[in-house]
């Protein structure tokens, strides 16, 4: 730490004893608008109570947002020039990116930039060749890993276009997930229940087939609902934000948010629009563009793309190709609408 974030460090744990909170800062993480501070707390302490205290420590300390994290099961999800392709045609040509616990990383940028590719591309959708770079979490080669052994070394994918299983409901899903990862799931049914009072997911929806005449703002926050009771290291969200009414979008971003505290969630969220950044307070903004990223700021960023959009990162004919394949089944992660 330098003098001025020891400072604030030193003042973290003279603010959180005035609220009789005990323990010591381990980490503190200045991004461009949200002061993030790793808190290991005295055995004994609610972490629920220090967890909930954020909008009192960023007035004391004087910051515009603080977020806390608690010490334990911190994460990496590394990203190193990773270049992929589709029938040869390059879509993501070296992108860099590095996501730790607790953090938002937005991506933002035009249509045909690669955006849903690196989404399918980090979950394993087939159809992709992967030419260079590689992913790790925590030291852990996704790219060698089929998708479902993705999920349980952590890594969650909320999808732009949600598939329909006919007969499955999200419980027996759910409860199937778990056991698989090895984390049992008798308690599904009741944390799936306080999960969606907090989203406000009408319950008739959990008897049913999953997303079975779902509209498109109930799919995503049955998406919402999933990783909530999964608890992922990382979450990819891939424009959570469509389809989603405005009370809805505060409802599932702030659920997203909250567990970047509660968990330690790290968020990748995809998003042409700004308005999802509003409750999910984004560490950085970064434009993908002609298969990298080319610009990275704070929140800020994307209010100025809110105002200017993307002409000068667009390339001319610039389309991301989908990719079809056969058969029901064999593409989880397809785009009904490609």
């Amino acid at each position: 730490m330098n003098l001025a974030e020891k400072f604030r460090a030193d003042r973290l744990r003279d603010v959180l004893a005035e609220f009789a909170v005990l323990g010591d800062v381990k980490e503190h993480l200045t991004g461009p608008v949200v002061t993030t501070f790793v808190f290991e707390p005295q055995a004994g302490t609610r972490t629920t109570r220090v967890l909930g205290m954020a909008n009192e420590i960023a007035q004391a300390l004087g910051v515009s947002a603080v977020r806390l994290q608690l010490a334990a099961g911190r994460s990496t999800l590394i990203i190193e020039g990773l270049c992929a392709s589709v029938r040869d045609k390059a879509i993501l040509r070296g992108l860099d990116l590095t996501v730790r616990s607790g953090e938002v990383h937005a991506i933002m940028g035009p249509n045909g930039a690669g955006k849903s590719t690196l989404s399918h591309v980090l979950m394993g959708k087939s159809g992709y060749d992967i030419t260079a770079g590689s992913v790790t979490l925590d030291g852990v080669d996704l790219l060698a890993l089929a998708p479902h052994e993705r999920a349980h070394a952590g890594l969650f994918l909320a999808m732009q276009y949600p598939t329909e299983v006919p007969g499955v409901s999200i419980e027996e899903l759910l409860t199937e997930a778990l056991v698989a990862a090895g984390r049992g799931g008798s308690d599904v049914h009741a944390a799936l229940r306080a999960e969606a009072g907090r989203i406000e997911f009408d319950e008739r929806f959990l008897d049913r087939s999953l997303n079975v005449d779902f509209s498109g703002g109930e799919k995503k926050r049955n998406e919402t609902l999933q990783l909530a009771v999964l608890r992922p290291k990382f979450a990819i969200l891939d424009e959570l934000d469509s389809g989603l009414d405005v009370d809805a979008l505060r409802l599932c971003s702030r659920r997203v948010e909250a567990a970047t505290q509660e968990t330690g969630l790290g968020v990748i969220a995809i998003t042409h629009y700004k308005r999802l950044l509003d409750e999910l307070r984004p560490d950085f903004v970064h434009v993908l563009a002609k298969g990298v990223i080319q610009r990275t700021g704070g929140p800020e960023l994307a209010e100025e793309l809110e105002r200017t959009g993307y002409a000068q990162w667009i390339e001319p004919h610039m389309v991301e190709t989908p990719v079809h394949l056969a058969g029901f089944g064999d593409d989880p992660f397809a785009d009904p609408f490609a």
